[in-house]
């Protein structure tokens, strides 16, 4: 099975094109025009084993935040077309990174009911020019439109870039554990209801 996908976004605000690969090798080749997002969106794609490629301009005159939230509903909306039909997925997906201080928590559902319950709190409000708030309308447009419910907790941390790490981290290796195939029900659904 080829699960792959690739999403073009425009709007008056941004100009987004994403392609991956959910079996991919983790190679990344990203330019959103905002550095520290592409610095994440790595993250996401080595530790998810995800090759992606996003390409983006955006209105970054104005700030970061329609860049941010549009490439996160772009790449919700990739991950939704390359996973296809769910049938046969672990479904659940969690996973728990440190780097140095920070310890953050992250579990996914591919439930078909999108929802964010988003436990992160920054010391302080920058790392570098990027606004730590636009980390939370990344994931609430990913799951708005891949149709997950995610779960992110950062547990501990006082470096915020630490903090930032440990979520994206956490992010591709849950998303990795959701999206692997269980070998015992390749044709069926994970669900009691038959659908998802």
């Amino acid at each position: 099975m080829d699960r792959k996908a690739s999403i073009e976004r425009n709007t008056l605000e941004t100009q987004i094109c994403v392609s991956l690969n959910l079996d991919g090798s983790g190679l990344s080749n990203l330019d959103t025009g905002v550095g520290f997002l592409d610095h994440m969106l790595d993250q996401i794609a080595r530790h998810g084993l995800i090759d992606l490629d996003i390409r983006a301009s955006g209105d970054l005159h104005i700030d970061a935040h329609h860049t941010v939230e549009d490439v996160g509903i772009a790449f919700g909306q990739a991950v939704a077309a390359a996973a296809g039909s769910l049938k046969g997925i672990q479904r659940y997906g969690s996973a728990y990174v440190p780097l140095d201080e920070a310890l953050s928590r992250v579990v996914v559902d591919f439930s078909g009911r999108p929802g964010l319950e988003y436990g992160v709190i920054f010391p302080r409000s920058l790392i570098g020019s990027f606004d730590v708030d636009l980390l939370n309308e990344f994931f609430r447009g990913f799951v708005n439109h891949a149709r997950v419910t995610l779960h992110i907790d950062n547990l501990k941390g006082v470096n915020a870039h630490h903090i930032a790490e440990t979520v994206f981290k956490a992010f591709g290796r849950a998303l990795r554990a959701a999206l692997e195939f269980d070998p015992r029900r390749l044709d069926t659904l994970p669900s009691t209801k038959g659908v998802l």
